[in-house]
């Protein structure tokens, strides 16, 4: 029985399905290490002990193509949580939408706003169910509720993982060297900001996917923050 998700190659005939196709393509990738991606963005999330940490680049990438130098890759969800996107452009976004909506909805059936672990579940099963014609979209999704403080890592196949500290693309091999050397568990948010801005920072110098400027937003008991040009420079003039 064939497919109903099917992809026609250029250099050959034969039909595969998607799911085929990007098994093909890790395999690639792994049997030669050297094969250049084309996957760019740094994302960053960390548990503090008073909320939640998410932060990124602002360069979007088409290739080796600088295609945008603003682009926004951290979202406000509702005023307890937020999220991070990396990978195709429209994809992501779409997980966003579904997100904001579907928050909304629980806010308003229940009365009070949606868990973390519920929001990052509902993405996961949003990116399972989407498998055979994935969703490129890896994202992470950080909050504070009545249990305390959760991130959690979703990549395209609807993966979930909580974490205390992650970063995500192309340049979070050199943003993992900063956090891992500075990171501590029960940090506050204000000890933490400036190990994530030279974090995100370090990633922008080295890595050609991750450029140009940063957003940086914190959510604690108050609710959502996103720091201002003014907040961004004197952390990163004072680390």
């Amino acid at each position: 029985m064939q497919t109903r998700y099917e992809y026609i190659s250029l250099t050959s005939p034969e039909k595969i399905s998607w799911e085929q196709l990007i098994i093909r393509e890790e395999q690639k990738t792994y049997q030669n290490p050297d094969r250049p991606t084309l996957k760019g963005t740094t994302t960053i999330g960390v548990i503090c002990k008073d909320g939640v940490i998410l932060a990124s680049d602002t360069r979007v990438t088409m290739g080796y193509f600088v295609a945008h130098k603003k682009g926004k890759k951290v979202y406000r969800i509702d005023n307890h949580l937020a999220m991070t996107i990396s990978g195709s452009v429209a994809d992501a976004q779409r997980t966003v939408d579904i997100l904001k909506a579907n928050a909304q909805l629980y806010k308003l059936n229940t009365r009070r706003p949606i868990p973390i672990n519920s929001a990052a579940r509902l993405i996961a099963n949003l990116l399972f169910s989407a498998r055979l014609a994935p969703l490129i979209a890896q994202v992470l999704i950080g909050g504070i509720d009545d249990t305390g403080p959760h991130i959690f890592s979703l990549d395209p196949f609807g993966s979930l993982t909580e974490e205390k500290c992650v970063a995500t693309g192309s340049g979070s091999p050199i943003a993992y060297g900063v956090l891992e050397d500075k990171y501590k568990e029960n940090m506050t948010i204000k000890d933490l900001l400036s190990v994530v801005v030279r974090a995100v920072d370090s990633a922008m110098k080295r890595d050609a996917a991750s450029g140009d400027s940063f957003d940086v937003a914190i959510i604690d008991e108050k609710g959502f923050h996103e720091l201002n040009d003014e907040e961004k420079g004197n952390i990163l003039g004072g680390s």
